[in-house]
């Protein structure tokens, strides 16, 4: 999934969406009427990060890849970029014991 670090001022109109608790430090966003990905929310740092395909009318920039030793090998995109592993992603963002 592409997704657009959207901040923390991320407001939606409309359907208020339905929130899950995915983790200690996350939560996953959902429309109520059809199940669409919304968002997810990095609860230390209140950023909410969004699926790029919300929006039809911008372009955006790559500027990192997440969960890169779970990406499947048949591919690669052609931006040199940052790279996470996801144990970096989870070090990163999850609450410090």
């Amino acid at each position: 999934m592409f997704a657009v670090h959207g901040g923390t001022g991320v407001t939606f109109k409309g359907l208020t969406p339905v929130a899950y608790r995915s983790s200690e430090w996350a939560e996953r966003g959902f429309c109520p009427t059809c199940g669409t990905h919304l968002f997810y929310h990095l609860l230390p740092t209140g950023e909410y990060i969004l699926p790029a395909g919300l929006f039809q009318e911008q372009s955006f920039e790559l500027t990192c890849q997440i969960f890169i030793d779970e990406k499947p090998g048949f591919y690669a995109l052609k931006n040199d970029t940052p790279t996470l592993t996801g144990q970096e992603v989870f070090e990163q963002f999850a609450p410090k014991a």
